[in-house]
């Protein structure tokens, strides 16, 4: 596995929401530079220290956020009142983008979630 796949499942993707999603993923190896670039569930998505982190996807009117956790989104509810969001998505759109730092937030609290297992 490889980034080859993800730079694959972009191609793929509609031309207006390519950039967004590069975005993303940009924003999600600065935060964990060293995870390992995968296809996870059909999605691209990010392993690290044995958990995937974070992951991504591109759907007709919509892109998600996926945290490959239940409980994440939960936590940061407050935050979230410009998007739409269950349980294990956060969907946001070309117009309204998610921002460095709430990805920051997003991926901090997965990690933990990730390294407090471990313990």
């Amino acid at each position: 596995m490889s980034s080859l796949e993800i730079d694959r499942y972009l191609k793929q993707v509609p031309a207006r929401q390519r950039e967004p999603l590069e975005s993303l993923r940009s924003m999600i190896l600065d935060e964990v530079p060293d995870a390992e670039q995968c296809i996870s569930y059909r999605v691209p998505a990010f392993r690290i220290e044995g958990g995937v982190v974070a992951g991504f996807a591109s759907f007709k009117n919509h892109m998600s956020y996926l945290p490959f956790s239940g409980s994440i989104l939960g936590q940061l509810s407050k935050d979230l009142d410009d998007y739409s969001f269950s349980k294990s998505a956060l969907r946001f759109t070309t117009a309204s983008p998610l921002s460095a730092e709430l990805v920051h937030r997003l991926v901090a609290l997965r990690l933990s979630e990730i390294r407090s297992r471990r313990r």
